[in-house]
């Protein structure tokens, strides 16, 4: 679905994006001021300053009212900021001048959706522009005004629609389903939560609708089995936890989509998780924004709109939805743990690590928390303390399931960097154990074989198994050329060194090992060129004597096997 997707959010691309200064231009009778706030604005948008470059618009467009483009980039970035209802103020000024402009007329069915007039709301998707866009999100909007408006079966149309417009059968009948549960056709509703859930079995929004599902139809010990196959799911556990605790209580939950809107927004929702990457993160905000608008309380989509600000590293944004997450809500631990490590990518570590402190003691069992609490540890240099949050949080995840060769891998490095090789070499071989194909790890535990100059023959194997997984990773080349010269093998590591030096340019160790390489094979001028990029890219005053004395009197047969 997500090839689609993009083409169908292709004309907001252009929109939201930085490189989207267009034709508008500001009249030049307005004075240098007028233009000066349209400029800012448009560097607003592209540093993903979604609220300044909302603000700069709209007094942009206060200065020109007549023109359609800042009108438009005005309306965009006022929802994607997140003030909706300013934004369909915004949309009215759009379609005066542009009458089938999708985006705008999105906008204007959203505020009547949000009234409750719904057959407003079909209205304004009608008079929508044909396109891409028209054939996936307009159909899901408009299924679900359809249902708002009493016509299931037209709202079941819209649906089979989907398929023909880019949508998967997992959206289709996802979809389907809420719909025929919300219209009380119980029997075609199990049907179709089924369906969704043989084609997408850890799809967390229809485990949770069909537990509730099974919870309302008495169903107690079906939805039981559903909730505790879930928890073996770190993404379902919340659901899993919040059902079982229900159904403990003998109490009964109402509908995952309770109302038509709401059903509008879980079609925006299912959209905007769709695109994941920079590229489409504006776009997937401006859904979830409307999303949200009409669904306040929809913590998932706060989560999925935090992860986007991620995405754009605006880690401050990030936080502030982070925050608006009660603790009531299932997501309410993971946000802590998120806010306190998007503190930590704000070099806010002490910060972080007094949050994450207070949440292991508060939750000790939390996984997830003693890990972020070890990587904060570990980004403030704090290897001891590291070492011992890994600890906690390996005892915890036992056994460890297939990613859990990351928290090895980290402990490993907290311990070489105290110096405590034989347990870092052991966590190195665990993570390889849980994990056979990870290249990183390959290459950490074959370049301190190589380092330490030991095992080399099964260091190089390790590391050209690393290089066949990652060929493209300069440094894994830079250890495959390395230990090809640990084993006075010089030609073979100055064609890997060559290789590495090309990929990660301008980096001082590959250099200085290619240049190490090219001396011992007997190419002094090529070694000596070598040797003064990496004295020219060296930024650590400690190495730089080393790399002038190999400038100087070259090197000798026993520098080289000391790797020196």
């Amino acid at each position: 679905m997500r090839k689609s997707l993009l083409l169908s959010a292709a004309f907001l691309s252009v929109a939201l994006s930085a490189g989207a200064c267009a034709s508008v231009k500001a009249d030049p009778t307005g004075g240098d001021n007028q233009f000066g706030t349209y400029l800012s604005a448009h560097v607003a948008a592209g540093q993903h300053d979604l609220s300044e470059a909302a603000r700069l618009y709209q007094s942009s467009l206060a200065d020109d009212p007549g023109n359609s483009e800042i009108a438009n980039r005005a309306f965009l970035y006022t929802a994607a900021s997140g003030d909706v209802d300013g934004a369909i103020a915004l949309a009215d000024k759009v379609v005066k001048n542009s009458t089938d402009d999708r985006a705008a007329r999105l906008a204007l069915a959203i505020g009547a959706m949000k009234r409750g007039d719904y057959s407003k709301a079909r209205d304004q998707l009608s008079h929508s522009g044909n396109g891409p866009f028209t054939t996936l999100t307009l159909l899901l909007v408009d299924g679900w005004a359809a249902e708002g408006d009493g016509d299931t079966d037209a709202a079941l149309k819209d649906m089979d629609a989907l398929s023909g417009a880019g949508g998967t059968p997992q959206l289709v009948e996802y979809h389907k389903a809420l719909i025929l549960d919300l219209a009380g056709r119980v029997a075609d509703a199990d049907a179709a939560y089924r369906s969704v859930l043989q084609q997408s079995a850890n799809g967390p929004r229809a485990t949770e609708a069909y537990g509730r599902f099974l919870e309302r139809q008495g169903r107690i010990e079906e939805a039981k089995a559903l909730y505790t196959k879930a928890q073996a799911d770190s993404s379902l556990q919340p659901i899993a936890t919040a059902g079982l605790a229900r159904i403990a209580a003998g109490t009964k939950p109402g509908r995952l989509v309770d109302s038509a809107q709401d059903g509008a927004a879980e079609g925006l929702f299912s959209i905007a998780v769709s695109l994941s990457d920079a590229t489409s993160a504006d776009i997937a905000i401006l859904y979830l924004r409307f999303a949200l608008y009409l669904q306040p309380d929809f913590d998932l989509a706060k989560i999925v709109l935090a992860d986007r600000f991620e995405t754009l590293k605006k880690y401050d944004d990030a936080i502030a939805v982070y925050r608006t997450i009660p603790d009531s809500s299932p997501y309410n631990a993971a946000a802590a743990v998120q806010i306190a490590i998007d503190e930590g990518r704000l070099n806010l570590n002490d910060k972080a690590i007094a949050d994450l402190k207070a949440i292991t003691d508060k939750n000790p069992n939390d996984v997830a928390a003693w890990t972020s609490l070890a990587d904060s540890y570990r980004a403030a240099n704090k290897d001891t303390q590291a070492i011992d949050a890994y600890s906690k949080a390996i005892a915890l995840a036992n056994p460890p399931d297939k990613n859990d060769w990351q928290l090895y891998f980290a402990r490993a490095v907290s311990e070489e960097n105290l110096k405590q090789y034989p347990q870092a070499e052991a966590d190195l071989q665990t993570a390889l154990k849980i994990s056979p194909d990870q290249p990183q790890v390959m290459n950490y535990l074959g370049y301190t074989w190589v380092d330490q100059n030991r095992r080399l023959p099964e260091a190089l194997a390790l590391l050209e198994k690393a290089r066949a997984l990652s060929p493209y990773d300069g440094y894994i080349v830079d250890s495959v050329g390395w230990a090809y010269f640990r084993m006075a093998k010089y030609k073979e590591a100055a064609t890997a060194l060559q290789a590495a030096v090309l990929l990660v340019p301008g980096d001082p160790t590959i250099n200085e090992h290619l240049g190490d390489a090219y001396w011992m094979a007997g190419r002094r001028l090529d070694a000596r060129f070598q040797w003064n990029h990496a004295l020219a890219f060296n930024t650590d005053p400690k190495l730089k004597p080393e790399i002038e004395k190999k400038l100087a009197d070259g090197m000798s047969a026993a520098q080289a096997r000391a790797g020196k």
